[in-house]
């Protein structure tokens, strides 16, 4: 199902386990023994430290992999305590800031279900708030910022992606070859659909009669061949619900389609087709022109290219992914990122593929597990304690990702977060302060990004509301907020308790 009501108000069709504490911090050493055995407490302490580290590191584990070390300058944590220096006088350990603002009675709201979440000031790195942070859990649409991450660790921001159009080995044959582009449009060039710089089949129609007719040796073009082949394997998830297509969230996937294969091109939520590679072939045949016969096939190795059409770039796919949570680019990136990195082009590949590319940021994946590119799936899983990583290298605009930076969706300004039921009442104090992706399927509602605080401090945040929300979405919605807005309220002054 979809996670959001999509900007004409239309209210879309819709991960577990529970809250889990992160481990005690080691104790550290307050006082040395008499001077007559200064070697044994020297050797003492350097044991304890050795040990204090093994056990901070052990605590950073989940999944079979680290938790998630901070971007920024971090304040020591137990991963990065130094060996202690023995030393003749005593050492004092460091005695924790005490913080008084506290968020628990919003925190167990029973409308947020089974909560997990975690709150880190992005300049220090320090966790403020953590209720299961370390724990991978579903995470509906806020995967597409893990997606959108991959995809821009592989590609350009300016990268886009090619439709062709060769000529088949029949004569009076030409092959129209998907290349993955789902915002392709049959719409007249000149307009705009949901897709900002969309191509459009018309362009591609023109290019090849030109090409076409350039040649007098060709006969008539009679024949058209459908290439899909660019993507493989099944075209629908088996952990989709069906009606996602009917409700106009999500279209088979296939290489070739136009229009992310909805009925209107011009609605955010349409209602998708059941052949999504025969409308596009239709499509492309009525602008041609002369076309008898449309079959599907493959383009033959080497054949002489006729027209050639480019997608919007990858910021703009993002943006558009991020900010009104379309499904059909998300998963349009995370195919195109497994195909670039070698997996493969099918669903499987996904996962493989998007692990690989997010070693770049040099985050710990903390049992991430990639099922799709959308987040639809109730099988996805990420911690929120990677999300908070995450967030605070987008906010720093570290390699590309000030294009998710500028994607994101805005309390009270922007795209999914300006909806009327969105930081609505007190909580539209946290308006243009709150830039953060939203999520919801049947057993989950997400918001996690980036805060603005009032005291100026720069928070990430992940929070989940796992469990049946089906019957509460609203209410469970307005829960997040209200927990998002206070953490605005405190800003570094959050307390854990």
């Amino acid at each position: 199902m979809s996670d959001e009501t999509d900007a004409a108000g239309a209210t879309p069709a819709p991960g577990e386990p529970g809250p889990q504490s992160e481990p005690a911090r080691p104790r550290g050493i307050r006082s040395l023994i008499a001077e007559h055995r200064v070697l044994a407490a020297i050797a003492a302490l350097v044991t304890v430290g050795l040990l204090g580290t093994a056990v901070a590191f052990a605590a950073t584990m989940t999944g079979g992999e680290p938790v998630p070390a901070p971007s920024a300058t971090p304040t020591p944590t137990p991963a990065s305590t130094p060996t202690p220096t023995p030393t003749l006088t005593p050492t004092p350990e460091p005695v924790a800031r005490e913080r008084t603002c506290s968020v628990a009675g919003l925190a167990a709201d029973p409308r947020l279900a089974n909560l997990q979440a975690q709150v880190m000031n992005a300049a220090t790195g320090e966790v403020l708030f953590d209720r299961g942070g370390l724990t991978a859990s579903r995470t509906a649409s806020v995967m597409k910022v893990v997606t959108a991450a991959a995809a821009l660790a592989v590609f350009s921001p300016d990268d886009r992606f090619a439709t062709t159009v060769v000529k088949g080995s029949e004569p009076g044959s030409v092959v129209l070859v998907g290349g993955g582009d789902l915002t392709l449009s049959r719409t007249a060039t000149g307009n705009e659909t949901v897709y900002p710089g969309a191509a459009h089949l018309d362009d591609l129609a023109r290019q090849v009669r030109a090409a076409w007719e350039a040649d007098p040796s060709n006969p008539p073009l009679t024949k058209l061949i459908l290439d899909s082949s660019y993507f493989g394997g099944e075209t629908w998830h088996a952990s989709w619900a069906p009606t996602e297509r009917e409700l106009g969230y999500m279209p088979k996937i296939t290489a070739l389609m136009v229009d992310g294969d909805r009925d209107d091109p011009y609605a955010n939520t349409s209602r998708r087709g059941a052949d999504a590679v025969g409308r596009a072939g239709d499509a492309f045949a009525a602008e041609l022109g002369g076309v008898a016969a449309i079959e599907r096939g493959t383009a033959p190795a080497g054949a002489t290219e006729l027209g050639r059409v480019w997608s919007p770039t990858v910021a703009q796919l993002i943006d558009k992914s991020l900010v009104v949570s379309d499904n059909t680019v998300a998963e349009m990136l995370a195919r195109q990122v497994a195909i670039t990195v070698g997996t493969g082009n099918t669903f499987e590949a996904i996962d493989p593929a998007v692990r690989q590319a997010l070693e770049t940021y040099g985050i710990a994946r903390g049992g991430i597990r990639v099922v799709d590119g959308s987040g639809l799936s109730p099988d996805n899983a990420v911690p929120p304690a990677y999300l908070t990583r995450l967030f605070a290298k987008v906010e720093a605009r570290e390699g590309s990702l000030g294009v998710i930076r500028d994607g994101l969706p805005v309390a009270g300004q922007r795209g999914s977060l300006s909806y009327a039921d969105r930081f609505a009442g007190e909580n539209a104090v946290a308006d243009g302060s709150v830039f953060a992706k939203t999520g919801w399927i049947d057993t989950g509602y997400t918001l996690a990004g980036i805060i603005h605080a009032q005291d100026g401090t720069t928070l990430t945040f992940a929070i989940s509301a796992l469990g049946d929300v089906s019957q509460i979405t609203a209410d469970a919605k307005v829960a997040i907020d209200t927990l998002a807005t206070g953490f605005y309220r405190c800003g570094d002054e959050l307390s854990n308790e």
